[in-house]
Parts: structure tokens; sequence; C-alpha cells
């Protein structure tokens, strides 16, 4: 399961997706997200699908690697519909007890599961066509306006981007310390809820104890390279906005008016 998490890993390619401003893909992202929380009905359901599918085609990323990250997610979106079946009012399907299984319920626990998955798989999206270091430049680019008020742009960028770029080491210590623990006869599949939760504990343990000694190390190779914040830093790449970055922002804001359009006006 630890082999299935995508976020924070990079896939490299000459797609059109690949060769995009990040602040563009950044930005197409959020609107995407925006236009998930305003869908309410299968129709901006399905405009959604479409628009993650078209946008996974041109970036030539296996559709089989994009959806490996809803993977380790199965259960949240199970447990979704669920409990929205149990929930909901209208068209009784069936009964368990006092429990009814109504037909409104289970469609919106169907939308609401949908959403989270289309979420995910497009957030997954964004970071394997983006570098870790791209995602940097665009964050602390799109935050530059709000330095006047106070916010510490360069310092929120550098921590969102070293978040991302050690979750695939993170789960490559973890799964080796699973291992060694499991040679050792620990068994963290068996047996019931309880034990489950404490057969955690040797692996929680040993991790966070990696997590700050390689925090430690990050923090002496960056003093030792005399790094001090974003004032004067240049860059060897510097991000230009293109006409094509143009359309995808466009192509953005006209999905999400669309959306907006199908829920409040048309009514589909």
């Amino acid at each position: 399961m630890l082999n299935d998490i995508t976020i924070g890993q990079f896939f490299p390619g000459q797609s059109v997706v690949h060769r995009l401003d990040p602040r563009s893909k950044i930005v197409f992202c959020v609107v995407f997200i925006a236009a998930l929380f305003v869908a309410n009905s299968a129709a901006t359901y399905v405009l959604a699908a479409f628009v993650f599918v078209l946008a996974a085609i041109l970036s030539q990323v296996p559709l089989r690697m994009v959806a490996k990250s809803v993977k380790p997610l199965w259960l949240i979106v199970l447990l979704t519909i669920v409990f929205q079946a149990f929930s909901g009012d209208g068209l009784v399907l069936m009964k368990f007890g006092k429990l009814t299984v109504t037909q409104t319920g289970l469609e919106t626990g169907a939308m609401m599961s949908l959403r989270l998955v289309l979420l995910i798989v497009m957030s997954s999206l964004l970071t394997l066509t983006t570098s870790p270091l791209d995602l940097t430049d665009a964050i602390e680019r799109l935050l530059n306006p709000f330095k006047k008020i106070g916010v510490p742009a360069h310092e929120i960028a550098m921590m969102m981007t070293i978040a991302l770029r050690f979750i695939p080491t993170l789960i490559e210590e973890m799964d080796r310390i699973m291992k060694a623990q499991q040679s050792r006869g620990a068994e963290f599949t068996e047996g019931n809820l309880l034990n489950r939760a404490r057969g955690i504990v040797p692996l929680i343990v040993p991790l966070f104890v990696s997590a700050f000694r390689r925090a430690d190390e990050l923090a002496m190779a960056m003093e030792a390279r005399c790094y001090r914040g974003g004032e004067g830093r240049t860059r060897m790449k510097v991000l230009s906005f293109r006409p094509e970055d143009g359309v995808t922002v466009l192509f953005g804001f006209g999905y999400l008016l669309v959306t907006i359009g199908m829920r409040y006006y048309f009514k589909l």
C-alpha cells in the first residue's frame, strides 16, 4: 500500500502539461477544486470527470499511476458512501432494523465520493507533472503580492515544497522499518483494531526519529550553503507565462463558470 502513494512524486516527461508554467497548473487545479464543490448533480460530475481525463491524456502520465493515488484511501471513500446512504431522506431501498438506506442517500454518497476521488487524482496529477523546484518557484511567485501585508511568501513556499519532497522519502523509510519489524516477528495486519493500533507504535517512533534526523541534516546543509531566505536569490530558470498558459487558465475559469451555470441557471 505504501508504494501506491503518489502524492509528491514527479513523473518526468515532455508532454503539453509538463511544459506548462507551474503557476498556470496550480491556478487550474485550485479552480478545478472550486468547481468540484460547486457541482451537485450527475451532469456536473460527468463534466468534471471529462475535464480530468482530458488533462490526464494531455499529460501522458499513465492513468494507472494516477489511479494508484486513490488506492490508500479506498476505505474513506467506502465509508463516505455508507454513512450518506443511511443518513438521507426519500425513497427507502433497504431496511436494517431502525436504519434505512435511501435512494437520495446513495446518490449523495456516490457524488461526495466521486468529488473526493477527483480532488485526489487532480492534485496527484499536479505533482506528477511538476518538479518540486518548479512548485516552489510557482507558489512563491503567486504569494508575492501578499508580501505587502506581511505574508512570508518564500518561507511558505519552501516549507510546502520540502513537505512534498519528503513524502516519498518517508514512505520508503516507513517501508524499511515495517520490513525490519516483520523480520523480527511483528504483525501489523492481524488481530483486532486495538492490537493493530498498538502495532503501529514500533513504526511511528523510529519514523519520527528518522524524520527529525533528516530535518536536522537538511538544516545543516542549507546553513553550510549560506542559505539566507529569498532575499537576493537568483534563479537559473526564470518562469515565463506563455500563450498556452493563458489558455489553460481561461479554460479553467470557463469550466468553473459552466459548472455554476449548470447548477444555478440550467438546474442540471
